[in-house]
């Protein structure tokens, strides 16, 4: 199974955030921490936000943090609402699906079972158990020789 950017990039923001989940992170901060798209990652917030996971607050002193402690959020629930509209395969899709065995197929019940246990399985994890260290090696600063 392969999760998409969105998802990808969405975890790990919420890494971060759940590193010092009092803290507000900008889009900006995040943005360069991990270096992605700025704007894409402002879609993303926005979902997280939609989904009552992350709250955002404009302004000076503004940025989003988490709604929820990082416990009371299960990975599989960030997943699924990452993941809306994206299809296991075509024959999952509520439109657009052109598969010309979808009738007489046996793999979509095993895949749907296998993405069901994927989802399971996350489930049994929260944002909790993820959480990046306050000061990643790369951000720490660099020791003084005594």
């Amino acid at each position: 199974m392969r999760l998409t950017s969105f998802t990808d990039f969405g975890l790990r923001a919420l890494m971060r955030m759940a590193s010092d989940p009092h803290r507000a992170f900008s889009t900006a901060e995040l943005a360069d921490e991990f270096g992605l798209s700025r704007n894409h990652l402002t879609k993303i917030m926005q979902r997280l936000a939609q989904g009552g996971i992350v709250a955002t607050r404009r302004g000076s002193g503004g940025g989003a943090t988490l709604a929820l402690a990082p416990r009371a959020i299960s990975l599989g629930d960030v997943v699924r609402l990452l993941e809306a509209g994206q299809p296991l395969v075509e024959c999952f899709a509520t439109t657009g699906n052109t598969c010309s065995i979808t009738g007489c197929c046996s793999l979509k019940a095993r895949l749907s079972s296998a993405e069901a246990a994927f989802l399971t399985n996350l489930d049994r994890s929260t944002l909790a158990d993820i959480a990046l260290p306050k000061s990643r090696p790369s951000q720490a600063a660099t020791p003084v020789p005594a």
